[in-house]
């Protein structure tokens, strides 16, 4: 093998490892000038970031009605409901001393009013209970919370009931029952 043969391998490498270079530098001036702009784009733009407010302090306090009575115990309860049985509201004590009529079986939603009728200047309501027709005055009583019929009008019966609110308290509510028409 001659010296000719020889340098003509490390030749092509070195001629090859030049263009590289070359090619090289031609793009990083490409990425220079991108990197030029990218900069100046940095600098003009201004964040508009709100700050976070900063956390507020916590102050445990201290739990003290561990030592208290629980209000979920069964003598808590027991005691209410003696009391209760004492010392009935009065609402409710005129209701338990009367007897009871046979609409006040049935709860206020299974019943529809299916039209009224005047008899003597007297107005009466139809009720529809259980495909049995009733017919009820001012005065009845119907539902299963002590309901009692304040007025009756053409497409209405208005009644009062006897309700405990959330605190256990009797208490009136208006509640009534509207005419149901039937589809033909």
């Amino acid at each position: 093998m001659t010296q000719v043969d020889a340098f003509r391998p490390r030749h092509r490498l070195v001629v090859l490892g030049l263009v590289s270079a070359a090619l090289l530098i031609g793009c990083g001036a490409e990425h220079e000038e991108l990197q030029q702009w990218m900069e100046q784009q940095k600098r003009e733009v201004k964040p508009s970031v709100t700050p976070l407010a900063p956390p507020k302090k916590f102050n445990p306090q201290p739990y003290a009605s561990a030592q208290a009575v629980d209000p979920f115990s069964q003598q808590k309860l027991s005691v209410a409901l003696k009391q209760e049985a004492r010392q009935p509201n009065s609402l409710l004590a005129a209701e338990l001393n009367r007897r009871r009529e046979p609409l006040e079986a049935f709860p206020l939603d299974s019943m529809s009013m299916v039209g009224s009728v005047n008899k003597q200047g007297r107005p009466y309501g139809l009720l529809r209970v259980d495909n049995l027709l009733y017919q009820v005055k001012v005065g009845d009583y119907l539902g299963q919370n002590y309901g009692r019929i304040t007025r009756i009008g053409e497409t209405e019966i208005a009644l009062r009931e006897i309700v405990q609110d959330a605190a256990g308290e009797w208490i009136e509510r208006p509640a009534t029952l509207q005419l149901q028409e039937r589809g033909r």
